[in-house]
């Protein structure tokens, strides 16, 4: 099995050229963002991505933004899903990471929207992936072990440092829950949270040490019921980004790490951990 990390647009301030350079002399193998609205700019990322030779996943946010509109209904959530499908179509996804759904609905409602959701993606052929995010349906690991068995060919992209926030602890508490819907992974956001945060200040810090081991661990979890099936790829993103994310100090708000910095050195340090998983 094969690893491929795609660089996050989260974050990335930079024109779309300059971005996809960053990834290529980075060694990442794909970018992971929203594609634009505007007909030429699609058509542009598409060609700088197959020039680059750049894989591309679809990030699909519904409900109004990262934190859903209160108000915004599952047919206006299906709405924007739409829209974001047909956004992407022209840049050739591999798949989708759709941050959706409504923390606040009805587990019931939560599973007839998902069910929704899929018909719709399966009408434009796209693989989708429903990201395990907080404000979101999937915002803790009980509810999306009732959801996910709830449809078993539900498939999943794996961000576990929400989850560390919302329950106010590191989420390798709860491997036995996670073992029931951790074959529905298909893709991993690498953040790496904490139990007072979704976003240590620096992975390499010693003193969260023990917060990149526990989501390794998962992750290498992930990786190992991947291969078993059969899956001859995998993929992961480092997500460490901005908005409140990025740790700052007061009253300057200046950054205390950079964040491509970050990004960069989880790549590695994933690569090295994959190398030493398929070892």
């Amino acid at each position: 099995m094969k690893l491929k990390i795609f660089k996050a647009l989260w974050g990335c301030d930079l024109p779309i050229e300059q971005a996809v350079e960053q990834a290529v002399h980075a060694g990442f193998q794909g970018i992971e963002g929203r594609a634009p609205q505007d007909s030429r700019e699609q058509e542009k990322w598409s060609a700088l991505f197959e020039q680059a030779c750049l894989d591309y996943v679809a990030e699909i946010v519904t409900g109004g933004d990262y934190v859903p509109h209160a108000r915004a209904t599952p047919e206006q959530h299906l709405a924007d899903l739409k829209l974001g499908l047909e956004n992407s179509m022209p840049l050739n996804p591999k798949f989708v990471t759709c941050i959706t759904g409504y923390d606040a609905w009805p587990e019931s409602e939560s599973i007839d929207f998902f069910k929704a959701a899929m018909a719709l993606a399966a009408r434009y052929d796209l693989p989708i992936n429903f990201e395990t995010h907080r404000s979101r349906s999937l915002f803790n690991p009980w509810v999306t072990q009732r959801i996910a068995e709830a449809i078993p060919d539900m498939r999943l992209t794996l961000d576990i440092s929400h989850w560390c926030v919302v329950c106010e602890r590191l989420m390798d508490s709860e491997i036995s829950v996670l073992e029931s819907f951790l074959p529905q992974v298909r893709h991993i956001h690498a953040r790496v949270g904490y139990d007072q945060g979704p976003q240590v200040p620096h992975p390499a810090a010693p003193e969260y040490a023990a917060a990149l081991l526990s989501h390794q661990t998962i992750w290498a979890r992930v990786w190992q019921l991947q291969k078993q099936s059969g899956q001859t790829c995998t993929s992961m993103t480092p997500e460490f980004g901005p908005d409140g994310y990025l740790h700052r100090l007061p009253f300057t708000q200046a950054p205390i790490a950079d964040l491509w910095e970050i990004n960069q050195w989880m790549a590695e340090t994933e690569r090295a951990h994959f190398q030493r998983f398929s070892s």
